[in-house]
């Protein structure tokens, strides 16, 4: 069948669960999965979760009628895309095609309110139509947007969807989704991917609360916006009293809780005290700080993927156990790689004391491999030397494209305006579809000034940001030559070790920096690798970021297998004869110089 994708059958123990459950209620209407309130920093107790089986077809792009479609395809599992095993579909929508999606749902009218469809994400472009209607649409497929259904809701609706998906054949964010995927870059998915939600508000109803906590001053400021029959904004600031008053660390990360009413409204909202902030040391040297203290930032690349659901975990607690896994292993810090993760996984890092740095998720034309990978990684000197103006050297030339990103920029970095633990921005990583860096910067800055900025991360360096983003994989480390006065030092991506734990990860075919054939070599190659990278911490190393959290497809360079069932760098294992360690690959296609992050 044209556009078949034959996935490894390849499940964490969640996913096995969810599997098993999910087929005994396929003709269940009101069987729901991903139960958990999707929006945990503003709470109401008047939703429904509409995750479940829904209907779905793969149509010609030229099927316009809603209501034309009567012989589906068969069943979909909302919120896993139709390119996911848990989906029940296994099949890529190809560029030429659209997805239609339909779910019947009653409702009790109630006079005085609201009915808001809440989508948590749906990739890249969507048309929403209730009973026959349209009533809405969204480009961008990592951020939320909702429906307010008032003058087309009814007793029984049905809802339908029209999705698009270029992935990389378009100029959208796309992230890690490639539609010939290998390698670094991943099984594209499409369609709905993040929980689908309703909820009875108010005719006048709180839209958002954006909370800004100002530590030095022991405030928080409460930005309300109202939406519905009135539109304003409302400022509140309140003291937090001395007696009252816990820092949010990674040791301690302590949330307060406050309930906000307006009018027949009422949410509660979470916050906490902390502050980041970039300060020299007794030395002299920038420090990235906590609260004003200098600390090491030991950081771990997320790409957020899983084996049966692609970019949607297959339940809340496998977000939980990889945040855990982390500290566990002894990483204080995230990076979130080029991905917008639903805020659940946000209020989990709060709640554990995991410190979170957010990429952009990466957009513009077909990238140049010579130009933006190959020739930065060998001749390291011209990483300063490449000005990102020059739009068709990074694949940046459609002006309304820069335009539409800029704006997705601004809002996601709106949409998570209110999380404690992110401490850092990154717009930009290693020049996929970078343009215009210092004034993205500048555009973050006025947007947020309460966080830091890694302006380039890994090279296409413009001089900006409050860091110095280094990425290295194959040569020693150093800080030679690579000191800045006006920014701290950060190895932003290094490691990439690579070894295959057999039955635990399904890769076609073998993709990392440096291979090992044992959790055992591994973890001795890791344990030297640290302690070479700390001991740049007194010259000014203020942070590290290990690649990376788990095995994905073809990369096996995680901490943990692709099935979360194996953690490489804690199991235990007996000692092994030296000369029965694999030697590191020299000169093959897995060490390249192109196999960057």
């Amino acid at each position: 069948m044209f556009g078949k994708k034959e996935m490894p059958e390849l499940y964490t123990s969640w996913g096995e669960d969810l599997k098993r459950e999910s087929l005994l209620h396929m003709d269940d209407p009101s069987y729901k999965v991903l139960c958990e309130y999707p929006r945990p920093q503003m709470v109401r107790d008047n939703y429904e979760i509409l995750n479940g089986w829904w209907n779905y077809a793969f149509r010609p792009e030229k099927c316009e009628d809603p209501l034309g479609i009567e012989d589906w395809d068969g069943k979909i599992l909302v919120p896993f895309s139709p390119e996911s095993l848990l989906s029940g579909v296994n099949r890529v929508l190809q560029p030429n095609e659209r997805l239609w999606y339909e779910r019947e749902f009653d409702v009790k009218l109630q006079e005085g309110k609201r009915l808001l469809l809440h989508f948590g994400a749906v990739d890249q472009v969507c048309e929403v139509f209730l009973n026959g209607v349209k009533v809405g649409e969204h480009e961008g497929g990592y951020l939320p947007f909702t429906i307010d259904t008032k003058n087309t809701l009814k007793e029984h609706n049905v809802f339908r969807l029209k999705v698009r998906d270029m992935t990389d054949k378009c100029e959208l964010s796309r992230g890690k989704q490639m539609l010939s995927h290998k390698g670094m870059f991943y099984t594209p998915q499409s369609g709905i991917w993040q929980t689908v939600w309703s909820e009875w508000v108010p005719d006048t109803y709180i839209e958002n609360v954006v909370i800004i906590p100002h530590y030095d001053d022991r405030k928080v400021e409460f930005t309300i916006k109202i939406a519905g029959n009135e539109n304003r904004e409302i400022f509140e600031e309140i003291a937090v009293p001395d007696d009252e008053f816990i820092p949010w660390t990674t040791e301690n990360p302590h949330l307060y809780t406050r309930k906000i009413t307006y009018g027949n409204d009422e949410v509660e909202v979470y916050y906490a005290m902390r502050c980041f902030t970039m300060e020299r040391d007794k030395k002299g040297i920038l420090r990235l700080c906590l609260n004003h203290k200098a600390i090491f930032m030991d950081g771990v690349l997320d790409q957020g993927y899983w084996p049966e659901g692609l970019m949607t975990p297959p339940s809340d607690e496998a977000f939980i156990y990889d945040i855990e896994q982390m500290k566990k292993t002894g990483f204080n810090m995230i990076r979130k790689h080029i991905k917008i993760e639903p805020m659940r996984w946000y209020y989990h890092c709060d709640r554990l004391g995991m410190i979170v740095w957010q990429d952009m998720v990466n957009g513009g034309g077909p990238y140049n491999a010579l130009k933006v990978t190959y020739i930065p990684t060998v001749f390291t000197k011209l990483q300063t030397k490449i000005r990102d103006n020059r739009y068709m050297y990074f694949a940046r030339t459609d002006r309304m494209a820069k335009k539409n990103w800029t704006i997705e920029c601004k809002n996601t970095v709106l949409h998570l305006l209110s999380v404690p633990c992110i401490a850092l921005w990154t717009p930009f990583n290693e020049g996929w579809g970078q343009f215009d860096a210092l004034k993205i910067t500048k555009m973050i800055r006025e947007t947020d000034n309460t966080r830091l900025i890694d302006h380039a991360s890994g090279w296409v360096d413009q001089g900006g940001g409050d860091v110095r983003s280094i990425h290295n994989y194959f040569d020693v480390f150093s800080l030679e030559g690579k000191k800045d006065d006006k920014r701290a030092i950060v190895y932003s991506e290094y490691g990439g070790f690579a070894c295959l734990v057999k039955e635990h990860s399904a890769p076609r075919k073998i993709y990392g920096y440096r291979l090992y054939d044992s959790p055992r070599s591994l973890q001795k190659a890791y344990v030297k690798l640290k302690e070479d990278l700390f001991k740049l911490v007194p010259d000014g190393l203020c942070a590290g970021v290990f690649t990376q959290v788990s095995d994905i497809e073809d990369e096996i360079n995680g901490v943990l297998t692709y099935d979360r069932k194996v953690n490489k760098l804690l199991i235990e294992t007996e000692e092994e004869p030296e000369d029965e360690l694999l030697e590191e690959a020299e000169g093959t296609e897995n060490t390249a110089p192109d196999k960057t992050e």
